[in-house]
């Protein structure tokens, strides 16, 4: 382990500046689509030194499209259209927290996955969210 972040993960910049503060988020390539994981900051963490229920469904959102996406081999951006967590256990100071999300169903439009969360392999977090995939842009005609 370097840095606290397991062996394989390389740092993935994902979310513009409202993530900045939260993270980088990492992600380790594999067969079956990438896994992702984030260490847990003081700054992540409420008065009880456990992950923000908020920012684990911010993590969440991010990680379930980005992965989803991946999946689905759309490029582009990906919006949300509903995000559903449920919160098992609670995630401490220090823990590892990994996700490898599942792509379940891709439309043309959307896209439906869902993840667990583990926290040093317990489970933390299950979350599951639909998301609208970016247009195909149209194609130019010849001689455009």
């Amino acid at each position: 382990m370097d840095s606290g972040v397991p062996e394989g993960f390389v740092a993935r910049h994902a979310g513009g500046p409202f993530l900045e503060p939260i993270g980088p988020i990492f992600r380790r390539p594999e067969e079956a689509g990438a896994r992702f994981g984030i260490r847990i900051e003081r700054r992540h963490c409420n008065n009880q030194a456990v992950a923000h229920g908020g920012m684990l469904a911010t993590i969440a959102d991010i990680v379930l499209g980005i992965g989803g996406a991946e999946q689905a081999g759309t490029p582009g951006h990906f919006v949300t259209i509903s995000l559903v967590t449920d919160y098992l256990a609670p995630a401490p100071l220090g823990a590892w927290l990994e996700c490898h999300p599942a792509l379940l169903r891709r439309t043309q439009r959307m896209m439906f996955v869902e993840g667990r969360f583990l926290a040093d392999g317990v489970a933390v977090l299950r979350a599951s969210g639909v998301f609208a995939l970016p247009r195909p842009k149209p194609e130019a005609a010849p001689g455009d």
